[in-house]
């Protein structure tokens, strides 16, 4: 497998890309199941089977957790942007996609050959 020379800028903001989204996801797990106001629902008894699905009524995101998933959204845009076109990219030949994907995962080894 060939190793790269990512520039520190691009790491870190893959990295940051990275925490970004883990954040963003913990943040969503606690919304509630519709951004708009939605009533519930209960579904029949599938067959051969006794459960039921269901969920309560969702009072909606209020105007601060809106307002929090848009800004978590920009910013989850703006570093995948500044990954996507970092000139980096551009002294590559060939093997874009495999450097791409060493990237990813590039903070830990290199937090592995710190240590």
């Amino acid at each position: 497998m060939p190793t790269y020379d990512f520039p520190e800028d691009l790491r870190d903001a893959q990295l940051a890309l990275h925490q970004t989204r883990a954040a963003y996801e913990q943040y969503a797990a606690t919304l509630p199941w519709s951004a708009e106001p939605m009533p519930g629902w209960d579904s029949e008894r599938q067959l051969y089977t006794s459960f039921r699905s269901g969920k309560a009524d969702s009072p909606g995101y209020s105007a601060e957790q809106t307002a929090e998933v848009a800004r978590y959204q920009a910013e989850l845009l703006r570093l995948s942007t500044q990954v996507a076109t970092h000139p980096y990219w551009a002294t590559l030949d060939s093997g874009v996609v495999a450097a791409r994907m060493a990237l990813k995962p590039a903070h830990e080894t290199a937090g592995a050959e710190a240590a």
